[in-house]
């Protein structure tokens, strides 16, 4: 079933973080534990492990964008896996 990689929480008092890029790519295996992208905070550049296991479906953020805590970054299921984006992220899929 597939999932949504969201921005996380760097501290308590953080409400956004600027997204600075993906360290794999859409068809690549993904371990929990295993960093998926980077984020940078005030005071560092961090990055951010995968919370689960499967394929890297769908990239949602693009690098230099700032989000809030909470939105979606990309998607993670199984190879093939077809899901309902707006459904499983809460957003229209942007053409």
């Amino acid at each position: 079933m597939a999932k949504v990689v969201v921005m996380p929480r760097s501290d308590i008092m953080t409400t956004e973080n600027i997204f600075v890029g993906w360290l794999k790519e859409v068809g690549e295996e993904v371990e929990v534990e295993e960093p998926l992208f980077q984020i940078e905070t005030e005071k560092s550049i961090l990055d951010i492990e995968s919370l689960y296991e499967g394929v890297l479906l769908e990239k949602i953020a693009e690098p230099e964008q700032v989000f809030p805590v909470g939105a979606p970054m990309g998607i993670i299921g199984e190879p093939g896996e077809e899901y309902d984006f707006e459904a499983l992220t809460g957003m229209k899929r942007k053409n």
